[in-house]
């Protein structure tokens, strides 16, 4: 199979990739700076910003199903990447008839979400940070739900919980919507998402992913994720 992926420079994405090619598929890497993804067998590297309507139906043409694991640093200013890159993709995929659409985004959106046996999380991380420091990316997450939600395309849409890279995939659960867990490591996101290429189960649904043999500090993972990463 001839998949995309936007957003194949970034730590998800990358792990996305290697699966990808791993099992065999046919990838597009399509990234602002190609110099950062190395050409190998099965791999096409492609200059694409998503903002760029262009560019973005020429990394489409050809394939059949896409993938779009795109992510900017969290702001308080009016965040518009998430909905700019679906609008381009869906329009992109509705004039090649690529049909097989999936996107990454959050848990968080989920209203009624609050994870067991997490205090902390819920009533001091949550409420600070998802709710008010980085409200602008989530707001912009649910303009791109619903914007693929209203696509008429296959789509699943993908939604973990705090992201951490390990060393391999590990043990997670798959629920509709919503799971009862604080992480997902990026390498069980990707599985979970690949899966979903040879089955039917999330088609036209939201996908929760949570990892269950591994669970960060998350201390660590906040200063990890959000602060040294910047």
């Amino acid at each position: 199979m001839r998949i995309v992926v936007f957003g194949a420079a970034g730590s998800t994405g990358r792990e996305l990739v290697e699966q990808a090619l791993a099992a065999g598929h046919q990838v597009v890497a399509a990234v602002r700076r190609p110099e950062k993804v190395q050409p190998r067998a099965g791999l096409t590297v492609v200059q694409a910003d998503v903002a760029d309507p262009e560019a973005v139906r020429t990394a489409v043409a050809g394939s059949d199903a896409v993938f779009s694991v795109v992510g900017g640093k969290p702001s308080r200013q009016p965040v518009s990447l998430y909905s700019t890159s679906a609008r381009n993709i869906i329009d992109a995929m509705h004039e090649y008839g690529v049909k097989r659409l999936m996107v990454v985004s959050s848990v968080i959106l989920e209203p009624g979400w609050r994870p067991s046996n997490a205090f902390f999380f819920n009533n001091v991380i949550d409420p600070l940070v998802n709710r008010v420091m980085v409200r602008t990316t989530h707001d912009d997450m649910r303009r791109m739900e619903q914007l693929v939600r209203d696509s008429g395309l296959d789509w699943t849409i993908a939604r973990p919980s705090g992201l951490f890279s390990n060393q391999a995939p590990t043990r997670y659960e798959v629920q509709e919507d919503q799971a009862d867990g604080l992480f997902t490591a990026r390498e069980d996101l990707a599985a979970a998402m690949l899966a979903q290429l040879t089955g039917d189960t999330f088609v036209r649904r939201a996908m929760a992913v949570i990892t269950t043999a591994v669970k960060p500090n998350v201390a660590k993972l906040i200063w990890r994720e959000a602060i040294m990463s910047k």
